[in-house]
């Protein structure tokens, strides 16, 4: 890290906002908000890479006992975002896995921070690609408002509210090697 930068991450400060058992908590959360809508509905999942994707697989392990095994897929939005042209190099790509037909499906799409909307536009895209489902719905685990597209979710684990510069960095064991999340304020 640059001095330039050491100077700008220290006149920041930083919170905790969810600790592990927390997370856990939230997860739970979803699973339940999503079993209350949907007890027999047929579902299929899809996680946006890369934390949308461990989301969806700890909210699916959640349910199984109640809904069974849920079909499950992964979705690479790199090519769909509406800001390449900003990124400078070209995204690292991760590739999407759905091993089901989407035509007609109920699908649930996770991520794990809600921001301007942009993603989940991304997404959307991206998925009917590959067909028209009867049903899109969205479950996060955190939105913190700001949105710039008329896009909200369905299922929330936590609503956090942001000032537009602050920065929200979620950490999960199965990709970063431990569970926390943190709100990084912008200084007034």
């Amino acid at each position: 890290m640059s001095d330039t930068n050491q100077d700008a991450a220290s006149s920041n400060t930083m919170e905790v906002l969810l600790r592990p058992d927390d997370i856990a908590h939230k997860m739970r959360r979803l699973a339940l908000q999503i079993l209350e809508r949907h007890a027999k509905a047929p579902l299929r999942f899809i996680g946006i890479h890369t934390r949308g994707v461990i989301i969806g697989e700890r909210v699916r392990e959640l349910l199984r006992e109640d809904l069974g095994e849920i079909p499950y897929g992964t979705l690479d939005i790199s090519l769909y975002r509406d800001d390449l042209d900003n990124m400078g190099a070209m995204p690292s790509l991760k590739g999407t896995d759905i091993p089901f037909s989407v035509e007609g499906a109920h699908i649930i799409l996770f991520d794990d921070v809600l921001f301007t909307g942009r993603t989940i536009k991304a997404a959307i895209d991206a998925l009917t690609d590959y067909g028209r489902p009867q049903l899109i719905e969205l479950a996060v685990l955190i939105d913190r408002g700001n949105r710039e597209l008329p896009i909200a979710p369905n299922y929330v684990g936590l609503t956090v509210p942001t000032d537009k510069h602050d920065y929200i960095r979620v950490r999960l064991r199965e990709h970063d090697g431990e569970d926390g999340i943190y709100q990084t304020k912008k200084p007034d």
